[in-house]
């Protein structure tokens, strides 16, 4: 008996729970995309005005990779809490990429790309492809890796 089903109804999470890695997955494919359009939008307000702004399907990802990753640790909590990690400080390195991206655009600096939450990013998609796609490598990593 687990001690939260009284509490939390989690009956859905175990028909949802193994699309989850994919889900995420998909999400930080598409939140790199966004970073990378998000950039541009920057690049050209910063050279039009003296401050940018959030681009809004950059942070619709960010905010959803939040959610699937706390999601996912109800159903793996190790890996879920890792992934959430990552996604926590990819958001905050991403908060703090924008301020660094005003402070640049109000001193009428080239406008440089967020390589802190680029780095973020590329990890969390890294890890999370390795835990949804490892069916594909299981076996020459079965081969030369005993557990």
């Amino acid at each position: 008996m687990d001690p939260l089903q009284f509490l939390v109804p989690l009956g859905w999470l175990s028909e949802v729970g193994p699309m989850l890695p994919y889900a995420i997955l998909v999400m930080a494919v598409a939140n790199l995309a966004t970073r990378h359009i998000a950039h541009r939008h920057h690049v050209e307000q910063g050279s039009d005005n003296d401050s940018v702004d959030p681009y809004t399907p950059h942070a619709f990802t960010n905010i959803g990779l939040m959610l699937l990753t706390f999601l996912f640790v109800l159903e793996a909590p190790v890996s879920g809490t890792i992934l959430g990690v990552i996604a926590v400080t990819m958001l905050i390195a991403d908060l703090f990429e924008l301020e660094a991206r005003n402070v640049e655009a109000r001193n009428d600096m080239p406008i440089e790309a967020p390589k802190s939450s680029i780095a973020a990013s590329l990890l969390l998609m890294v890890f999370v492809a390795y835990y949804s796609l490892f069916f594909l490598v299981s076996g020459i990593w079965n081969q030369f890796v005993v557990a």
